[in-house]
């Protein structure tokens, strides 16, 4: 079982770490590009080699690297001059930036890693979803499986000390990410006489109770309602869609877990100390 504390570290081991979590963070967002175009096609996301969709050249090691690659080529493919797509530099640059954050946010905390995997997985389902309407199961059941597994070994991530109170949270979590939605869309079937809610969005909000808590489970959904409830009505404003189109519910769920992540503790605590009469959070 890990520490809860946080590890200690020099300043210029920090700012040499500080640097290489934006390099590790873009490498992984580019490993996450070939996941995101391959896994909805059901294709192998190791072999084979990164190649141009178009010409199906193989990619040269000076044509792949993080950030730069796409810069340097002008979104174009050496071989054929087929259009990369902006979303490579997007989720390089996205999980370079949220690695970061993590890594500002908790140091050298046996969490970082842990929240590392979970910025990733969310980061890989949004853009899937985004594009095919899908979360996929290893990004969701994946999730509920390693969130249950690692609770135990990491009960800070619930603040507890104990594995098997983790455990206990991290079970507590999943059955009320997993129950609530599925209630939600259960209701939702017969008000509207349609699904209005995918098993997709249940099996990742059940992942994520079982990372993060039933608190979080409630800031989430209360977040990622209130951000879809926003940007659905900017679209319809805009005439980008109608009142019973299809909008994917994934990514808004992500956004407020990433949220919650990052600042959520501090806001729940601020939030109840609030309700109970407490100092408000400075």
């Amino acid at each position: 079982m890990l520490d809860a504390q946080t590890i200690e570290a020099t300043p210029a081991a920090m700012h040499f770490i500080t640097l290489f979590v934006l390099f590790f963070g873009a490498c992984i967002g580019s490993y996450l590009n070939v996941c995101i175009y391959r896994i909805p096609r059901e294709e192998s996301t190791v072999r084979p080699r990164s190649h141009c969709p178009g010409c199906g050249q193989l990619i040269a090691w000076y044509d792949n690297i993080p950030l730069l690659s796409w810069i340097v080529l002008r979104a174009k493919c050496r071989h054929c001059g087929g259009r990369i797509s902006p979303r490579y530099i997007l989720v390089e640059a996205l999980v370079a930036i949220l690695f970061l954050l993590v890594w500002i946010q908790y140091g050298l905390s046996p969490k970082t890693p842990v929240y590392w995997l979970m910025m990733g997985g969310l980061v890989l389902g949004t853009f899937v979803d985004l594009e095919h309407m899908i979360i996929p199961d290893r990004v969701s059941l994946g999730g509920l499986a390693a969130g249950l597994l690692l609770s135990p070994l990491i009960p800070s991530l619930h603040g507890k000390s104990a594995w098997l109170d983790a455990l206990i949270a991290s079970a507590i979590g999943a059955a009320l990410g997993g129950g609530l939605l599925y209630g939600v869309g259960v209701l939702g079937k017969m008000a509207f006489k349609k699904d209005a809610m995918g098993l997709g969005d249940v099996k990742l909000l059940a992942g994520l109770g079982a990372f993060l808590g039933w608190q979080a489970v409630l800031f989430i959904v209360m977040v990622s309602s209130f951000i879809g409830a926003f940007v659905g009505m900017g679209f319809i404003v805009a005439k980008k869609h109608e009142w019973q189109s299809r909008i994917p519910y994934g990514p808004y769920i992500a956004l407020a877990a990433m949220i919650w992540i990052l600042w959520g503790p501090q806001v729940w605590h601020w939030y109840s100390a609030l309700l109970s009469g407490g100092a408000p959070m400075p």
